[in-house]
């Protein structure tokens, strides 16, 4: 079973976070949310409190992904966070997959790490992918290599089926996609 660690940052946008959870669950993937504080709970940009399975602090092992959600404040937390930037090299180091959607891809642009690949986020971001080949309204979700990332709440489900399509099947991606009545391109 594949696992994904969410980085739940103070100001994160809530459907960012909960849309791709729920469709990865549904998948039976192993998703761990966790507080890049030693606070447990972590409060949205809407006010909204959600509990985290974990801290930062504890995490021992790479995941099969990180996925970071967007939402200004809540990018900025995750830009000023050097545990999430140790994270982030440590998973970078062992080939494993770096997610992000709307602003929270420019967290890799700013470490220098999306240098030569295709990438995407939130319109008028992308100066902050820097290195990177941004594929705009090209594609709701971009994928090269380690990195996937996608553009903003109103491609939530898109960005989890995706993430479902890579660490399980395209026919487990398809079949989450018909239980919750989403039709797929």
């Amino acid at each position: 079973m594949s696992k994904v660690y969410v980085f739940l940052a103070e100001g994160f946008e809530e459907s960012e976070a909960v849309v791709p959870i729920d469709l990865l669950r549904r998948a039976r993937v192993e998703v761990v949310t966790v507080s890049i504080t030693e606070e447990p709970v972590v409060v949205s940009s809407h006010g909204l409190p959600i509990t985290a399975d974990t801290t930062i602090s504890t995490l021992t092992d790479p995941a099969d992904a990180i996925f970071l959600p967007g939402g200004l404040k809540g990018t900025n937390n995750l830009k000023a966070s050097e545990a999430v930037a140790d994270q982030i090299r440590a998973h970078l180091d062992a080939g494993k997959y770096l997610s992000a959607i709307c602003a929270a891809p420019t967290v890799y642009g700013l470490m220098g790490i999306l240098e030569g690949k295709k990438a995407t986020c939130y319109p008028g971001k992308e100066a902050d992918l820097l290195g990177a080949e941004w594929t705009g309204a090209v594609q709701t979700v971009a994928v090269d290599g380690q990195f996937i990332t996608s553009r903003g709440m109103g491609t939530s489900i898109d960005f989890g089926l995706k993430m479902i399509e890579i660490l399980v099947s395209e026919e487990k991606a398809q079949e989450i996609a018909n239980q919750v009545l989403y039709p797929r391109g």
